[in-house]
């Protein structure tokens, strides 16, 4: 099966289709995005299309509703997930803070050692060294 994303004005994804692959096949019998996204665009009544991976193959990440297309990193990038996160070259979020080094890890019987903790942007925004809370 083949995913393709509809796109707003903005890149922005309206949703995703899942397709056969055989409405991808070029003449040779070859995958091809161009016939998929044509495919696309005369089922579905027009749009803009984009292909995307479930298996993370293509555009660095699979397209969910609300992520942005960016044509130039030619990617799918994840809704910001906070308003003090900055988007690094990669198409990452990152924090204002890096991430505790005393988090969890994996232990060799399975088990997890260390702390866990989730962003509080409230905290930040009300003391900017801070973000990171543990949770108990």
């Amino acid at each position: 099966m083949a995913h393709f994303a509809e796109l707003d004005g903005s890149n922005v994804v309206l949703r995703v289709m899942v397709i056969d692959n055989a409405d991808c096949l070029d003449d040779d019998d070859k995958e091809s995005e161009a016939v998929g996204v044509a495919f696309c665009d005369a089922f579905f009544g027009g749009g803009t299309w984009k292909q995307t991976s479930y298996n993370n193959n293509m555009r660095k990440q699979y397209a969910g509703l609300g992520y942005t297309y960016d044509a130039s990193k030619d990617m799918f990038i994840e809704p910001k997930p906070f308003a003090s996160w900055t988007l690094d070259g990669s198409g990452d979020w990152q924090p204002p803070i890096a991430f505790p080094s005393d988090s969890g890890a994996t232990v060799n019987d399975g088990s997890m050692k260390g702390k866990s903790y989730k962003w509080d942007e409230d905290a930040y925004q009300a003391d900017n060294s801070t973000g990171w809370v543990e949770i108990e």
